[in-house]
């Protein structure tokens, strides 16, 4: 057949890249230098309602009330501690003063709710002969005398604030500091500025940490909050950026290797840097930037791209041995694979839009993150490489080589190729079914959320996990608060009903296990009550009279109640914020709440970073099965598609079922749970892992059709197709075995994971595919 007639009988897609190839490099290098001005302008981006799910009842309650609430949101706590002494000193007490004034002037800090012993609202309370008396704890512009530091020893101890503001042994104590999403621009105060997280972390650590530190090192400063963590992240993510260049280095080693061609090989990574800069340049164009979780899909991208782009040059060197050209090499490879690569492509990014379904914002951003860079590598890898590869070609002796290889017998692929023997396929498929009980039985243990204390993103000697140890260790209140908001009409939180049904709330809570305190309105009125009778312990309890409870609530400190006395929050202060103990707490208050709710009065859940986490677990736990039956579903209707056969979607995708059911036990054998770091990782994992049985089992049913026996059809595979999944699926999982070395903790669970389930559908398409195909695939029925 001439050359001519091949071209005018080839596809249109072929057709309209190959023939017009000057135009199409035109346009991808116009497109390219776009994209990658649109590129260096991204930026991280991260917000705290991106993190949690809005649509949750919970954070519903809790963004409704969210201005009755302070600092029970987004705050930050810096405890200031003093290596020698105490903190009744005058050098202490100048130092958190300034400190008091640094922060104070901060962007984005809510300043009328900031509370330290410097701030008039910290107050403190005793009963004398004549009633009440109080005022503000540091009543004094400095303490300077040790009469003035007596005075603030004994405010403090009046103050209740020993275990919150003041740590037990008096050696540090905290500055809360409540933080705005939004706060007025100070040049134009109609203008709201979106909080930038990672840039108020820098400013907590150079105006802050190391200024105050370094002038004085009897100062220790510890900084925790939502705010601060991520600002960590967002600093541990920016160095990711070694591991990219790491991850570039090691491929384009195992391409030579794998190609023995230069130009083959830096061409395939340059197309799949292109497709980096392609999808980082789309989603600034989009209006999206990179949070600390979507800032791994360019490197998903990159291995991604890498993989597809092998699977040409592979195809090259095969069609090399018949053809006259690069430029017919290159078109045969792309006939060949641009419909099994695209199909597999489209299940990717089909997958990754799964991930909408989660109603956590980080988590769809993530998702459209990936499903664009996969889109892109469909043009970049499959279209742009083909093209210039058809101008480049292969070295002779990469050719060479390869036809020496393709002539002789290669033993690795016969020893392979016997998992489709009719012997031995029985014992894999029974081998599968037990690695399949092996992983639902201990897959059922996997816990749903964090099972570590503080921070689990980060490493438990992080600086921010050891900041939070600190202030555990010298605080009695947890920093795991969950907020029950009891809602009344106005001026009815104080009614005696009202208080009554709080106190046996209080009651039920402190006696449940996970539980260290409760504190409410309540917890005040009653110390109130018994101050006005002279402090008699017996009076320590709830008045029925009316004036009385008026009376005590009046003297409660900002953030019991709000200012129409409808709104009371229940502070529950737990162990830790483990999926159990958030579990244990929620439903227990969710049953209190069904029996005390009335029209009057209700008992709402849930604010506070434990109420916000429970939510969250909630919206991961209904999603997983959900998002997971979606991502199969879409990958078995592609592959429906394609193959036309049951048969062929069978084999397929019960070696990817495999790997996740054997994923789910690794996790729970490791203590990683199912949280909007990981879970993300399921869909990544199904989506990136059906490529490898596509390529396989495309070609393979190829050389059935041409009438040859199954173990000489998948030995046949074995040395084309095969030999570039097997590269595909080591050097995949070689780029993201990279992560495991990272300070972020999360990324390190995720290189785990995505290692295991890159090897492993690797392994299950290259063993458990051919002995399926031996029992489900009718070679006569493909002929006819």
């Amino acid at each position: 057949m001439s050359k001519h007639h091949q071209e005018t009988s080839a596809p249109f897609v072929e057709r309209l890249i190959f023939n017009n190839r000057i135009v199409v490099l035109l346009l991808f290098s116009l497109l390219t230098l776009f994209f990658g001005y649109q590129a260096a302008q991204v930026k991280p981006d991260t917000s705290f309602e991106k993190m949690i799910p809005l649509k949750h009842p919970y954070i519903a309650n809790m963004i409704e009330h969210q201005n009755d609430l302070p600092n029970l949101g987004n705050t930050i706590r810096i405890a200031v501690a003093i290596k020698d002494g105490d903190i009744f000193s005058t050098e202490y007490m100048e130092t958190l003063k300034r400190i008091n004034d640094e922060v104070f002037f901060l962007p984005g800090v809510d300043r009328s709710n900031l509370r330290s012993l410097w701030t008039p609202n910290v107050r403190w309370t005793e009963v004398t002969e004549y009633g009440f008396d109080g005022g503000p704890v540091a009543n004094r512009p400095a303490y300077l005398s040790e009469a003035d530091l007596d005075e603030l020893r004994e405010n403090v101890l009046k103050s209740g604030e020993i275990g919150r503001l003041v740590a037990n042994n008096f050696k540090s104590t905290i500055i809360d500091i409540p933080l705005q999403e939004a706060y007025p621009n100070p040049e134009n105060q109609g203008e709201l500025i979106q909080l930038d997280y990672g840039d108020f972390s820098r400013q907590l650590e150079e105006k802050i940490r190391t200024e105050f530190q370094g002038e004085n090192p009897n100062i220790q400063i510890h900084i925790v909050g939502f705010a601060k963590k991520v600002g960590d992240l967002i600093d541990g993510i920016i160095k990711v950026v070694m591991f990219f260049g790491a991850a570039l280095a090691i491929t384009f080693v195992l391409l030579m290797i794998f190609t023995r061609c230069f130009k083959s090989s830096i061409t395939t990574l340059i197309c799949s840097v292109i497709a980096v800069v392609w999808q980082l340049g789309l989603l600034r164009t989009l209006g999206f930037g990179l949070d600390p979780y979507s800032i791994l899909v360019p490197f998903l991208v990159f291995a991604i791209g890498i993989s597809h782009g092998v699977q040409i040059i592979n195809g090259m060197a095969i069609e090399y041995t018949g053809a006259d050209d690069a430029q017919t090499a290159a078109r045969r490879a792309f006939r060949a694979l641009y419909i099994p690569g695209i199909v597999a492509l489209i299940s990717d990014a089909v997958g990754f839009v799964t991930l909408l379904l989660i109603e956590i914002e980080v988590i769809r951003e993530l998702g459209i993150a990936a499903s664009v860079g996969v889109g892109v590598i469909i043009l970049t890898n499959l279209m742009l490489l083909p093209i210039l590869m058809s101008y480049i070609g292969i070295s002779r002796k990469a050719v060479e080589r390869n036809r020496n290889l393709a002539n002789r017998p290669q033993k690795l692929w016969l020893g392979i190729a016997k998992f489709a023997h009719p012997a031995v396929a029985p014992i894999s498929v029974v081998l599968a079914i037990i690695a399949f009980a092996f992983g639902i039985y201990h897959g059922k243990n996997v816990a749903i959320g964090d099972l570590d204390p503080g921070a689990p993103e980060l490493r438990a000697d992080s600086r921010y996990n050891l900041d939070n140890q600190f202030i555990i260790e010298n605080y009695s209140t947890s920093s795991d608060i969950l907020v029950v908001m009891v809602k009344t009409p106005a001026e009815r939180c104080s009614a005696y009903e009202t208080m009554e049904a709080i106190d046996q709330l209080e009651w039920r809570m402190n006696n449940l296990d996970g539980v260290q305190s409760a504190v409410s309105l309540v917890t005040v009125a009653k110390q109130v009550i018994m101050g006005n009778n002279e402090g008699n312990l017996k009076w320590q309890t709830l008045s029925r009279n009316q004036d009385n409870l008026n009376n005590a609530i009046s003297r409660a400190p900002s953030g019991m109640f709000n200012s129409a006395c409808s709104l009371a929050p229940v502070m529950i202060f737990l162990d830790d914020h483990k999926a159990e103990t958030l579990q244990r707490a929620t439903a227990a208050v969710e049953e209190f709440a069904a029996e005390h709710n009335t029209d009057d009065m209700q008992f709402l859940l849930a604010a506070g970073n434990a109420g916000i986490e429970a939510a969250t677990n909630v919206v991961i736990e209904a999603s997983q099965t959900k998002m997971l039956l979606t991502v199969y579903a879409v990958v078995i209707l592609m592959c429906l598609v394609t193959f036309r056969s049951i048969r062929a979607v069978l084999c397929i995708i019960i070696p990817l079922a495999l790997t996740s059911v054997l994923a789910n036990a690794l996790m729970a054998f490791l203590g990683i749970g199912v949280k909007v770091a990981t879970l993300p990782v399921i869909a990544l994992g199904v989506g990136i892992g059906v490529d490898y049985g596509i390529y396989i089992y495309s070609r393979l049913e190829t050389y059935l059709r041409q009438g040859l026996p199954l173990q000489e059809a998948y030995y046949e595979t074995l040395k084309t197709t095969g030999k570039a999944v097997t590269f595909t699926g080591f050097t995949l999982a070689i780029g993201v075995a990279t992560w495991i070395f990272s300070a972020i903790k999360f990324q390190a669970d995720m290189g785990i994971l995505l290692t295991f389930m890159f090897l492993w559908n690797m392994f299950g398409a290259l063993w458990l595919l051919p002995a399926l195909a031996r029992f489900l695939i009718r070679p006569d029925k493909l002929r006819s």
